[in-house]
């Protein structure tokens, strides 16, 4: 799983996610990727599972990149809990996606094999994705 060795500050507001991404718009690495259509927060182990899917689908095969990364932590009180008592503690991990990210890219593989390994890893995120490329710079 991913998390972060240090952060600045152990709890943090919620916030909201909004507006489209401004960073991370394009591909930047590799030949193919897979890009998020809407906003939502994306938890480190769904991270890991899709990156686990494409890896073996390619059967360790070319190389993948993660381009988003969990920093941001997520509290949980416990069942059961009566109200009061403060902020609870860390539970995990989240990276914040807004429409128009590229969450991962692939190269070294041929184009049906990296569309075939992308669709596998949408399955296991939470946010709508396109399959993209560097010919077309959209879905080819």
């Amino acid at each position: 799983m991913f998390l972060p060795k240090k952060v600045k500050h152990r709890k943090w507001h919620r916030g909201r996610v909004r507006g489209r991404a401004t960073q991370k718009l394009d591909l930047s690495f590799g030949t193919y990727g897979l890009k998020a259509l809407e906003a939502r927060w994306v938890t480190s182990r769904q991270l890991e599972a899709a990156r686990r899917a494409m890896t073996r689908f390619v059967q360790r095969g070319g190389k993948i990149w993660i381009r988003v990364f969990p920093d941001k932590p997520v509290t949980f009180k416990g069942n059961e809990i009566r109200m009061g008592g403060g902020k609870g503690s860390v539970d995990h991990f989240v990276a914040v996606v807004k429409p128009g990210m590229v969450l991962f890219e692939m190269d070294g593989v041929k184009a049906d094999q990296a569309r075939s390994a992308m669709r596998l890893a949408a399955y296991k995120l939470p946010v709508k994705t396109r399959f993209i490329s560097r010919q077309t710079g959209a879905n080819p």
